[in-house]
């Protein structure tokens, strides 16, 4: 990974591709908490935070990152999920969101991430607007977005110019080169 925009957008993909009901993707930063004063944004929305649990140091700055990956499923519903409720199948359609998303992504490897894994589900509370589950997952990230970079560069202006030794020795006697 050479930036976490990497891992976010890829994350992001696999969601919107395997979800198709989903009809929002954004970074985590409690956006339901502030309704009123937020961007509006359609439901159901999928929000997505990184934390790093542990980093080793690989050498060249790059790190390999025990990362949580957080989906939060928002979705908005005033339909009742009692049992025998005329409308519970749209109430409960979140229930089958948060099921797909756990099929996106358990045990998954990507471009970004390896061993992607599912390490936790909970309701989260959203202040009454509508019903919060966060999934949590657990990665490894190889971060090489520290890693200093190179430019490569053709040299053409080199010769290389052929010499024989003058010394006269029993052992190998190819040729030695050298370098103006």
């Amino acid at each position: 990974m050479e930036a976490w925009t990497d891992l976010y957008t890829e994350i992001g993909t696999i969601l919107k591709t395997k979800i198709k009901e989903i009809r929002w993707i954004d970074l985590w930063h409690e956006q339901v908490s502030y309704l009123t004063d937020e961007l509006p944004f359609p439901v159901p929305a999928i929000f997505i935070s990184f934390s790093t649990n542990n980093c080793i140091d690989k050498g060249l700055l790059i790190q390999d990152c025990d990362t949580q990956v957080d989906i939060y499923l928002y979705y908005e519903t005033f339909s009742d999920t009692y049992q025998g409720s005329f409308n519970q199948d749209s109430a409960i359609e979140f229930m089958r969101s948060v099921t797909k998303i756990h099929q996106a992504l358990h045990g998954t490897t990507g471009d970004n991430y390896s061993s992607m894994r599912r390490v936790d589900m909970r309701r989260e509370e959203s202040g009454g607007a509508g019903n919060l589950y966060r999934i949590s997952f657990a990665c490894i990230i190889e971060d090489a977005s520290a890693k200093v970079q190179y430019d490569m560069q053709m040299v053409n202006d080199i010769e290389i110019e052929r010499t024989h030794s003058t010394h006269e020795s029993t052992a190998d006697s190819s040729p030695l080169y050298f370098i103006p």
